[in-house]
C-alpha cells in the first residue's frame, strides 16, 4: 500500500516504502525536530510526524500478517 503525506509546502508525497522510511525516521530523526529530504521534498520531523509515520507502519504490518 502506498501512504500519502504532505510537505512543509502542502504538495501531497506518496511513501512507496512505509517500513523503509519509517526505519529512517527512527534512526536519524529519533528525537527533537529535524527537517527531512526525499526525492525533493521536504517534511518536520517533529513528535506528531512521527507517530504518524509509525502508525502508517504498524498498519503495513497487520496488513501483511493477514
Amino acid at each position: 500500500m502506498t501512504y500519502s503525506i504532505k510537505d512543509r509546502n502542502g504538495q501531497d508525497y506518496e511513501i512507496k516504502d512505509i517500513e523503509r522510511f519509517a526505519k529512517h525516521i527512527s534512526k536519524n530523526h529519533s528525537s527533537g525536530i529535524s527537517i527531512h529530504e526525499e526525492n525533493g521534498y521536504y517534511f518536520t520531523v517533529d513528535d506528531a510526524f512521527r507517530e504518524k509515520i509509525l502508525k502508517f507502519a504498524k498498519k503495513e504490518k497487520v496488513k501483511s500478517v493477514k
